[in-house]
């Protein structure tokens, strides 16, 4: 037999490494894409499980707030403390942290219209309160009087422009052009979509303001009030009263809360609210704002609710995001 000639044997062999090399790189690509589906996988079960242990956070704490109704209808109980602590619950490989506050401690953004639906028209007490917001907190008028045109032209069902307002047209011009809502905010983010509103009067306003479901005022419950959100009854004063006095008089509420509007009055200083400011004043709450932290398994999830407890029904989730509050 003749022998085999050289450049054959060094094909063959060149050939046995090329489908080594791409046998190699296509077991490398096979285990890369096995490796990121069973990570996938394992992130999927984790949120999964996340999803179910925030669900029975939430369910809990709607217990507790239908609890807390039944013990004393005409006033929240402020005991067992519950405004503002964290509960923390251990789990299998993490913990879940549950945060309940008032969620009615704020000014209603959606006061500054009255109506229903997508029927609002200006309620000119509630512009008239967003800018005593404003001037209680430390915000230029100007800046708060263009705001809280541009607000009621967001909300109202009109295409009128208010004076100092914006309606579909100034935000047809921007570079991602959108139109107003004509109806109530959902979310107090939303505010940042609104002329006027800009990073820093945002910032501002952000911890005194609120998205209830509702046009009605927010109704303050004088006993959950904290020394440090004073400015919400300069807000209701109007003047009538400065931070100092507001702290003082929140301060000074007995250890077992007022135990009415009446109670609260009879303090000198809360005698210089007006009277329309009895409107506002309650000892009762009825939208809380949750806060859930989910740790598990390397996996921090958190969930945001507001839980509406009505004087005649159970208490319902009015809307949850997986997201911070903002």
């Amino acid at each position: 037999m003749p022998p085999r000639p050289k450049n054959r044997e060094g094909m063959a062999l060149l050939t046995v490494l090329l489908l080594v090399a791409v046998m190699a790189a296509v077991a490398a690509a096979v285990l890369d894409d096995v490796r990121f589906s069973v990570r996938r996988t394992t992130n999927a079960e984790r949120q999964a499980q996340a999803q179910w242990y925030a669900d029975g956070a939430e369910r809990l704490a709607r217990r507790q707030i239908a609890r807390l109704a039944a013990r004393d209808p005409s006033r929240t109980p402020l005991q067992p403390a519950w405004n503002g602590r964290r509960f923390e619950f251990p789990v299998e490989g993490g913990v879940i942290g549950a945060t309940l506050r008032d969620g009615q401690a704020c000014f209603n953004l959606n006061s500054v219209v009255q109506g229903v639906g997508e029927d609002l028209t200006i309620r000119p007490e509630g512009v008239a309160q967003f800018l005593a917001l404003g001037r209680a907190v430390g915000a230029p008028e100007s800046r708060m009087r263009a705001a809280a045109d541009a607000l009621v032209d967001w909300l109202d069902a009109d295409g009128e422009t208010r004076p100092l307002g914006a309606e579909d047209g100034a935000y047809a011009g921007l570079a991602d052009p959108y139109r107003t809502a004509g109806m109530m905010l959902v979310e107090v983010s939303e505010l940042r979509a609104i002329k006027g509103v800009d990073a820093d009067l945002y910032q501002r306003l952000r911890p005194w303001v609120c998205a209830l479901p509702t046009t009605r005022p927010a109704l303050l419950n004088i006993n959950t009030l904290a020394p440090e959100q004073a400015p919400l009854l300069v807000m209701l004063a109007d003047g009538a009263l400065g931070a100092d006095e507001a702290r003082r008089l929140i301060e000074r509420r007995p250890a077992g809360g007022w135990r009415d509007a009446a109670a609260f009055r009879a303090d000198p200083v809360a005698a210089a609210l007006p009277a329309a400011a009895d409107e506002q004043l309650t000892v009762v709450t009825r939208f809380f704002d949750l806060r859930i932290d989910v740790d598990h398994g390397g996996l921090h999830a958190v969930r945001t609710a507001l839980l509406h407890a009505p004087a005649d029904g159970p208490v319902r989730t009015v809307i949850q995001r997986w997201t911070p509050d903002e």
